[in-house]
């Protein structure tokens, strides 16, 4: 798993840096370490707003929440990430059903 993370009208801190690779590695247990995430936090004015764009094989997730501090921001951006991957991992699983043995037998 790989985090990329940037400011816009915010310096990333090593504090704040730290806070969002804490919060984001209950995300690997998503993926066999193939995940991208690319995390862009912002500030306007008394908003603070935290998205992110996940790049899974095949597909392309992107959330974003605001809040009124920073911290806040993550943890709501981190639980709906939560979500969006457990939905994603959901999709993935076969639904179809397989030869059953009614199916293999030969009737004559």
């Amino acid at each position: 798993m790989r985090i990329e993370i940037s400011g816009h009208q915010i310096d990333v801190t090593a504090a704040l840096r730290d806070y969002v690779n804490a919060k984001f590695e209950r995300l690997a247990r998503y993926s066999d370490g193939d995940l991208d995430i690319h995390v862009i936090i912002s500030v306007a004015k008394l908003l603070h707003k935290a998205e992110a764009k996940i790049l899974i094989p095949g597909n392309h997730l992107f959330a974003e929440c605001e809040a009124d501090t920073m911290y806040a921001a993550i943890d709501l951006l981190v639980d709906k990430l939560d979500r969006l991957l457990d939905k994603h991992k959901g999709k993935q699983t076969k639904h179809h059903r397989g030869e059953g043995a009614s199916r293999s037998e030969s009737f004559g």
